[in-house]
């Protein structure tokens, strides 16, 4: 069973994840070059849910993004994990 993110608000937790990662400049630039997505296209669907997850899905790829941004935001990983299948079952 996948544990539920906190406050069982996953589009908030994933907006801080994405936050946290834009404000690493090595993390921000790999996002973007991984994605195809521009900065303005960021802004412009940050309520978009399937966004929300694929920035999700993108720390998940690399477990070291994954476990530096759950500090950052101070939750286990598995809430960021969990944050993201809540998104992609709405």
């Amino acid at each position: 069973m996948t544990p539920k993110a906190p406050n069982d608000n996953a589009a908030s937790l994933a907006l801080q994840a994405l936050a946290a990662t834009l404000a690493d400049d090595k993390r921000a630039q790999r996002l973007l070059a991984l994605t195809g997505l521009t900065a303005d296209e960021l802004r412009a669907r940050l309520g978009d849910r399937g966004l929300l997850a694929a920035c999700l899905t993108f720390l998940e790829s690399y477990e070291p993004d994954l476990i530096a941004v759950a500090s950052d935001l101070d939750v286990p990983p598995e809430h960021l994990v969990a944050a993201r299948h809540a998104l992609e079952a709405s």
